[in-house]
Formats: C-alpha cells, structure tokens, sequence
C-alpha cells in the first residue's frame, strides 16, 4: 500500500514538474516574440520584412560609443532597441540622425538608409 502511495505521489510531482516547465517554455517565447529575435540589451536591424516575421536581425549593435559606428550602407525595414536605459542614435544616408529610446522601434521605407549608430548612456532622446 505504501509503495502505491510513493508511485502516486512521484507521478504527481512529475506531473507539475512538467506543467511548470511548459508554463516557463511558454513565457520565453511569448517574450521573445516582441523583439522580433533581438535579444536585450542590443539594438538589431532586419533587412527586410521577411527577417522581421521571422526575427533574424542582419545585424546587432550593443557598444555604447561616443562616435558612430558604421552600418553597412542599404534600406534596413526594421531597426528595434531593446535596451532598457539607452538611446539609440541612428545616422541617414543624408547626413541627418534620429533618436531611438529605450525598448522601442522602427520602421523606414526603402529611400532611407541607416549608415550608422550611436548608442547612449542617456535615457531619453
């Protein structure tokens, strides 16, 4: 009887076990799905959007610096900052720049190009 007992028990605590585990499967993935592949603490550029559907960004930027850095020069679809306290800077082809904050995005049509990034310490834009 007591060995009964031990089997139902174990069966049980395996059983949240697993129910525990596919909870945290699906929170990773439901996280994953708002930075489209772009892990924190990066600012990611997608090509196209076919690599954002899918969440494979064609570059990852996470240095923060006081210069540009050079972004090889083509339209990019898609740039995301997934950094919590810090500004993005992204330079145009024109010479202009914008501002990207914190755990935020953006999306540019085919006549813009970003050549560059400047990532901040500041928090705000």
């Amino acid at each position: 009887m007591m060995s009964l007992i031990r089997k139902a028990a174990a069966l049980a605590g395996a059983g949240v076990a697993i129910a525990t585990m596919s909870a945290t499967g699906a929170s990773a993935a439901a996280a994953e799905s708002p930075t489209h592949g772009c892990p924190y603490p990066y600012v990611c550029f997608y090509v196209d959007e076919h690599a954002w559907d899918s969440g494979t960004p064609v570059a990852k930027y996470r240095d923060v610096t006081s210069s540009y850095q050079t972004v090889r020069s083509r339209p990019h679809y898609h740039v995301v900052n997934t950094r919590n306290d810090d500004v993005a800077y992204l330079r145009l082809q024109d010479g202009s720049s914008i501002c990207l904050p914190p755990n935020s995005e953006t999306a540019f049509t085919n006549a813009y190009s970003v050549t560059g990034i400047r990532i901040s310490t500041s928090s705000t834009c």
